[in-house]
């Protein structure tokens, strides 16, 4: 067996193993190809819903088999994105195995060039364990054991779409104890019970001491934590028996169907001319609330059990109370809120004056209400009362990015690890957004101040008030209205108002870059009044790139700070054919062995003496309206952002 180092979740960095037990198999191979068709077909199965997917492709000895199986707490659209990142690591470092398999915290993905369905195994297995030993060990073990193994009753005795249970219990010193089991749903009942206790018994043997243990087998997994690492379990709906009917059940069948039929027809009739009713009575209400609503209005409906009521909001929020205010922008300000049931909410309030604040209200609420992915702030709701409208999200407690690195001294709180945390989470929000949703969206907004914190400084993108929904197989779009911030937005869009997934790409290396530098783009600190990417490019070509890593970042990481600062360069590219796309970015972030090309020119922003918005080098037509109004941002920042609201290229 050879166990390979990268990963995409960092403490799984080694869950990952190639076998040559079975034999290799050429490039362009018959295998090969099998190979890669049923991996790209991976994530377009039903099955995925309930978090597992079984197929296989081939014939004789060419045929290959593959599980994918994802947490029992994890969302169908975050399933698809690991196992799609499963999919891409394994072939990278497993380029010629005929078997592998790879674990990550929330799926598995493992393929063979033998039949591995309805099979238990639990060879090659994976451990590791947390470097903490519990104070009372007895204790500690004796609620554990309980606590495994009434899990692994019920994920034993599960269905064939899910065999998984987590659940907690309290230890000594009120410790509490966090556990989960899961077996492949196509195991028996038999075999899954099997091969839980063979895992659960390996941890008064070789575990009996530590506070938290991952177990990976091919068929089965265990872990437990003092602390909460799975969220909500979904209910899978009731698996209802056929029945067979009795011989005068037959006799009186069709006179039942005649009946229901008749009684479904009349019922459905009269629930038709009810929506019908509804929908033109609520079209008209919302027209005199949107006067300029277009045809993408209807899909409002799609989200009006989310709507919240005037009072709730202005009883959570004190009233729109300046001591609850966060920030303010040129479409609204943003007020923290305290439901009546404990949950913390930022509600952002659209201004009333804002001539594109519906615009904005329309973007966010049909976008983010379908939108579900950790690093993405969550919509909780909307409000529309009036001349009132109100977005409502989830409260992230750490404000945004730019409170923290543009700072001298809130810095020093980002050190190398969390920043390049940060880094990943926002490039897997991006591809998740590009390429993993049910929808292809560009954000068109990327910057420092619209990526919050949680409280673990966990990123996660905000503010899709000028995202852009485009169709899945389309590449680019045009429009005549350019929205954005100067400093992030890609030359093809500002010159002729072309946004594709490569703009948010071309932002995406901005913001890596500042992650990295602890500066602006457009600082003016800069040698020469230059931006940072004309400096970093500068650097890069003199071989002094490492003078433009923040000071009060340890340099014992320096060569995984010049990576990114490399990938940042790729991003930033003049011609955005050459800029790589989110699903290989990615890859760079998470493998260091993958070699990285040479960037070319970046785009620049603007002439080495140039320091004010007007004086761009893209040779934008003077009669262009500029304005300096920004977006939401942080409180605390005493600089205003530029952000151009209307801007029409030649």
């Amino acid at each position: 067996m050879v166990i390979t180092e990268a990963s995409f979740t960092p403490e799984y960095q080694r869950a990952k193993i190639c076998s040559n037990e079975n034999g290799n198999y050429t490039v362009n191979s018959t295998y090969h190809s099998n190979l890669k068709t049923l991996l790209s077909t991976l994530t377009s199965h039903t099955e995925i819903n309930y978090g597992f997917y079984n197929f296989s492709y081939g014939q004789n000895t060419d045929k290959v088999y593959a599980i994918g199986l994802c947490r029992g707490d994890v969302e169908p659209d975050e399933c698809r994105t690991c196992l799609n990142y499963s999919r891409l690591i394994l072939t990278q470092f497993c380029p010629n195995q005929k078997e592998a398999i790879k674990w990550e915290a929330k799926c598995m993905l493992r393929y063979s060039n033998r039949p591995i369905f309805r099979t238990m195994e639990t060879d090659p297995p994976f451990r590791m364990n947390n470097l903490n030993n519990a104070t009372d060990v007895d204790e500690f073990n004796k609620v554990l054991g309980e606590l495994v193994r009434s899990l692994r009753g019920k994920a034993a005795s599960g269905d064939s779409r899910r065999k998984y249970d987590s659940g907690n219990a309290v230890a000594a010193n009120f410790q509490t104890i966090y556990g989960l089991v899961q077996c492949t749903p196509d195991l028996s009942s038999q075999d899954c019970g099997d091969c839980l206790d063979w895992t659960i018994s390996e941890i008064p043997r070789n575990f009996k001491d530590k506070v938290g243990v991952v177990l990976l087998k091919p068929s089965c997994n265990v872990r437990f934590e003092i602390y909460p690492f799975f969220d909500h379990t979904t209910i899978l709906d009731p698996v209802v028996p056929p029945v067979s009917p009795s011989p005068k059940e037959k006799d009186n069948s069709l006179r039942i169907t005649i009946t229901v039929v008749v009684t479904i027809f009349l019922v459905l009739l009269v629930v038709l001319l009810i929506v019908i009713s509804r929908y033109f009575g609520r079209k008209q209400a919302r027209k005199n609330l949107l006067p300029d609503e277009d045809e993408h209005d209807e899909e409002i409906q799609m989200v009006e059990s989310l709507q919240f009521d005037l009072d709730t909001i202005q009883v959570a929020t004190n009233n729109f109370s300046d001591s609850n205010k966060l920030g303010e922008g040129g479409f609204g300000t943003v007020y923290q809120g305290l439901l009546s049931n404990g949950q913390g909410i930022a509600v952002k309030r659209l201004s009333s004056n804002s001539g594109q604040g519906d615009m904005e209200f329309k973007n966010e609420v049909l976008l983010l209400a379908k939108l579900q992915h950790r690093n993405l702030v969550r919509l909780l709701g909307f409000s529309l009362a009036g001349r009132e409208k109100l977005l409502v999200y989830e409260f992230v407690p750490n404000k945004s990015l730019d409170y923290f690195i543009f700072n001298p001294t809130k810095k020093a709180q980002l050190d190398w690890e969390r920043r390049y945390k940060i880094i990943r989470g926002v490039a897997r929000g991006l591809l998740y957004l590009h390429e993993d949703s049910r929808l292809r969206i560009i954000h068109r907004d990327l910057k420092a101040s619209n990526v919050l914190l949680d409280e673990e400084m966990i990123p996660k993108i905000s503010d899709f008030g000028m995202a852009r929904l485009i169709v899945a197989d389309q590449t680019q779009e045009n429009t005549s209205r350019v929205v954005g911030t100067y400093g992030y937005m890609a030359p093809e869009y500002v010159m002729h108002g072309q946004f594709s997934v490569k703009s948010d790409v071309f932002s995406f290396g901005v913001l890596v870059l500042e992650i990295v530098s602890g500066q602006k783009n457009h600082d003016t600190r800069h040698e020469n009044g230059e931006d940072l990417i004309n400096f970093a490019w500068k650097k890069w070509q003199e071989g002094t790139i490492t003078n433009i890593i923040d000071p009060s970042l340890i340099n014992n990481l320096q060569n995984e700070m010049i990576r990114c600062i490399h990938i940042g360069l790729l991003c930033v590219q003049e011609n955005l054919s050459n800029r790589p796309t989110m699903a290989n970015i990615a890859l760079m972030l998470n493998s260091c062995s993958i070699t990285l090309p040479v960037p070319s020119k970046p785009a620049f922003f603007m002439d080495s003496a140039a320091t004010s918005l007007p004086n761009m080098s893209w040779g934008v037509n003077s009669g262009t309206t500029i304005s300096s109004q920004s977006t939401t941002k942080s409180i605390q920042e005493s600089a205003n952002e530029a952000s151009i609201t209307e801007l029409y290229p030649r």
